[in-house]
């Protein structure tokens, strides 16, 4: 009895696979391909930042002096630029960017904090701005020479 149904379940299972699957295509509701030129396609926006520098090395500090710096850019592109977001690579670099668009051909500023204290020896730090460039991240560099103060 437990032979009987294994073979039919078998057969069954052999005679379902049997099936084409492309004769069960019908061709009458495909949709047709339709071509599409680059000038149906949205472009993307081209703004561009030209910095007079990407690096700004302040030399040597004491540990505990704050010093900052102004990064100066200008839109060299045709589209207003945005700066969605600007971030320091720690608490103690902290970066300003302008909030509203920067028109095309207009300049900005890009003002970063360092705060040396608890910092020692070399620092290398590095803000981040996100844009609507392409590519969409731009990064500054801000480095030095934290000096521990004797006493």
């Amino acid at each position: 009895m437990k032979n009987s149904i294994v073979i039919v379940f078998l057969s069954f299972v052999c005679i379902a696979c049997n099936d084409n699957a492309a004769s069960k295509i019908d061709v009458s509701k495909q949709e047709k391909r339709t071509s599409v030129s680059l000038d149906q396609v949205d472009s993307p926006t081209n703004p561009k930042m030209d910095f007079e520098v990407t690096e700004w090395d302040f030399g040597e500090i004491d540990q505990g002096d704050a010093v900052e710096y102004a990064f100066k850019f200008k839109n060299s592109g045709t589209d207003p630029l945005i700066i969605t977001n600007a971030k320091g690579s720690c608490g103690c670099t902290v970066p300003e960017w302008p909030r509203e668009p920067v028109a095309p051909g207009e300049s900005g500023v890009i003002d970063v904090k360092f705060n040396s204290k608890g910092k020692k020896g070399k620092q290398n730090k590095r803000v981040t701005l996100t844009t609507n460039m392409i590519p969409s991240q731009q990064v500054l560099i801000v480095k030095g020479q934290v000096n521990i103060k004797e006493e």
